[in-house]
């Protein structure tokens, strides 16, 4: 195979990603682009842009965000006013051209980049609301590998309720862990994460189990 034609060759979780919203399997109507009722419903939504905008505001000076797996961007266009630049960026190529027609800020940019294999861009915090859920662990862990590179990191995961085994290995596409009674935990085996200090700032019971969004502060 020459090097043109593997660069031309799709990269599988790209084609998952790009096949949700060309299919609709996360709901909406057909042609739109909808990330799923965790985007949409307010009784997710609204709590989780009140913690994060709080955060976000506690800084003297404006920050630079980089929101990485930015889906329909229903969740973060209420969140680019609080940042000083806001890097929106998501996996499936149709979706980044959408989200460009219809979301203009001057601090606003989209970029189409696989976050486990592309470079990022510099910033202080990144944001990774219902993302890892999706990925193998060979993918989480090449995504916090790059994670490092930032002060701060509030990522938000469905976990079961109650007691369960984490970091289950999956397949990356539209699934989670929680088919198999499991979520991530990355301060555990095998990633075992290093941070300074963590918080929770948010745990919300929804119809699956528990969403939970943790602020993670990296060592500098």
């Amino acid at each position: 195979m020459t090097e043109t034609n593997l660069k031309k060759k799709p990269w599988p979780t790209k084609a998952a990603m790009e096949q949700v919203y060309e299919k609709n399997l996360w709901g909406g109507e057909i042609g739109d682009f909808y990330s799923g009722f965790g985007s949409h419903d307010r009784e997710l939504v609204a709590p989780y842009l009140e913690v994060v905008s709080s955060f976000l505001n506690s800084f003297d000076e404006l920050i630079t965000v980089c929101d990485l797996g930015c889906g329909d961007f229903n969740v973060g266009k209420d969140l680019v006013e609080y940042s000083r630049k806001y890097f929106a960026i998501d996996i499936a190529e149709n979706l980044i051209t959408r989200n460009k027609a219809l979301f203009k800020h001057n601090n606003l940019e989209f970029l189409c980049l696989d976050i486990s294999t592309d470079d990022l861009p510099a910033g202080d915090c990144a944001i990774v609301r219902h993302v890892l859920q999706h990925l193998s662990n060979a993918e989480v862990q090449r995504i916090l590998d790059k994670l490092s590179a930032f002060k701060y990191i509030i990522i938000s995961e469905h976990i079961p309720e109650g007691e369960f085994v984490p970091n289950k290995d999956i397949i990356s596409g539209q699934g989670t862990r929680l088919k198999k009674q499991s979520g991530l935990d990355l301060l555990t085996s095998p990633f075992n994460f290093i941070v300074k200090e963590y918080s929770e700032l948010l745990t919300i019971k929804d119809d699956y189990g528990i969403i939970v969004t943790t602020l993670y502060r990296l060592p500098e």
